[in-house]
């Protein structure tokens, strides 16, 4: 039987297989080779965008799972189980036949020869995708990572939700054997957040009603109702983000949660005691940091240009000057485009792409097809433009913010429409089931279901107690 022809040059730009139909017969290792690093939401969306197409590919990350990480916030707070919001990259893909997942670490790019770099090997690439995240800015005292841990991944949920309770349980040994006097109890009981974007608001929500509702009940020598809940933020206002009216809403409820809230407060030091604030030295056993981002080292593997925090400037394909088949997306990227609302309108003017899982998710779309388009010969498409579905933030366990650009408001309405989106956007029936069932029973009851302590190495323990 006769076949259209296919051309097949690897390793060189250009790449073309014109018959993509008639690509089933040929040797798969003849196919170009996609390499995408990063399992998160941008890295997801183009393996799957490249589907059908006639490629290999090779998604890389140095965990096994991917991570919804909206909700990573209720599994430091013990609402959700790790493995409700997360699921192995093996099995997502376990249908489809051109991927091949490693678990490893890139250590840098050979852009010239084409080849990645891991801690194992090395492995050549045709088109390159990066989408490798971002890490927790400490503005050049990484020391205080130790004390005021981020929450990056499941590891780090596991940690924050074992000083949180922990936090508790040491109080009521505090109060009831060692009758310890009443300042070092407080100061047990002093949770301090230091960043308020979304990632401190959720905390610090969560953590008020954690401790006004879930364990009311719990403790015989303490009333966690006396823990406070202390959120800093270096700029003039909570949600810096979001449109000022709903910031100001998003902090009164806050405060009506107990939370208290700085503003124009700037760390300056974090130790085993607390933190420092300008020059006040604020007592707190537990602090948790959520204030600001970096991009990973990927620009330091090409050597290519950057914004300030450390994402690559990319062009309007999202690929990465000069090195047409590198691509970067999601908080790897500084990427501006143009923007339609949720109503399809254009903007106006251009917009820098948040670091959210909307912009990464489209971005990984685009370059899918982009790369595909490639390889079989097509045109290319347009530059990238985005497709803006506004922001939502919950603020409570019945309140949000919703910015849908034409439309801002907050309370229940917004915060029904943040659990549908996100509900929505869990990987797997069964993950979607488990959290709508376990969201139904803690409001309810008001209880959390993860409450059993993660175990903790010596050095943990250190940090808690260090008499220990």
């Amino acid at each position: 039987m006769q076949r259209n022809a296919i051309k097949v040059f690897i390793g060189f730009e250009g790449v073309t297989l014109h018959d993509s139909c008639a690509a089933s017969w040929v040797p798969s290792l003849m196919l170009p080779h996609v390499v995408i690093v990063g399992g998160g939401f941008g890295g997801l969306a183009a393996v799957r965008t490249l589907r059908n197409a006639p490629v290999r590919v090779t998604l890389i990350d140095r965990r096994n799972y991917h991570l919804f990480r909206p909700m990573l916030y209720q599994v430091a707070t013990g609402l959700l189980s790790a493995d409700e919001i997360s699921a192995p990259l093996r099995s997502i893909f376990s249908h489809q036949e051109n991927v091949d997942v490693l678990l490893d670490e890139v250590t840098g790019i050979n852009s010239g020869r084409r080849i990645i770099h891991l801690t194992r090997g090395e492995l050549p690439y045709d088109f390159l995708i990066l989408a490798t995240g971002i890490q927790y800015n400490y503005f050049g005292h990484d020391e205080w990572r130790h004390f005021a841990p981020g929450l990056e991944s499941l590891d780090d949920a596991d940690l924050i939700r074992g000083r949180i309770l922990r936090a508790f349980e040491r109080a009521e040994e505090m109060a009831s054997i060692e009758h310890a006097p009443t300042e070092e109890i407080r100061r047990q009981l002093t949770f301090a957040l230091v960043g308020a974007g979304t990632v401190g608001v959720e905390m610090a929500s969560t953590l008020a009603e954690m401790s006004r509702m879930a364990l009311t009940h719990d403790f015989r020598h303490i009333d966690p109702k006396s823990a406070r809940i202390l959120l800093y933020e270096a700029g003039p206002r909570i949600l810096p983000t979001y449109p000022e009216h709903l910031s100001i809403k998003a902090q009164r409820h806050l405060e009506s949660l107990g939370v208290e809230i700085y503003t124009d407060a700037r760390v300056t030091r974090v130790d085993a005691e607390g933190i420092v604030v300008g020059q006040q030295r604020i007592e707190a056993a537990t602090v948790l940091w959520g204030a600001g981002v970096l991009a990973s080292p990927a620009a330091r593997w090409l050597e290519v240009e950057t914004d300030k925090s450390g994402k690559i400037i990319v062009g309007p394909d999202l690929s990465v000057p000069p090195h047409p088949e590198v691509f970067a997306i999601g908080d790897t990227a500084h990427v501006i485009a143009p923007v339609r609302n949720l109503l399809g309108i254009k903007s106006k003017i251009p917009m820098t792409m948040p670091g959210v899982a909307q912009p990464a998710i489209q971005e990984g779309e685009y370059v899918g097809k982009v790369i595909r388009r490639r390889v079989t010969g097509n045109t290319k498409p347009q530059p990238f433009w985005y497709w803006d579905k506004g922001d939502l933030a919950i603020v409570g366990r019945t309140y949000a913010v919703a910015d849908l650009r034409f439309v801002k408001f907050a309370g229940f309405p917004a915060w029904l429409l943040w659990a549908i989106v996100h509900v929505y956007f869990l990987i797997g029936f069964a993950n979607r089931l488990f959290v709508l069932l376990q969201w139904g029973l803690d409001f309810l009851t008001k209880r959390r279901g993860v409450r059993v302590l993660p175990g903790e190495s010596f050095a943990e323990k250190k940090s808690i107690n260090p008499a220990a």
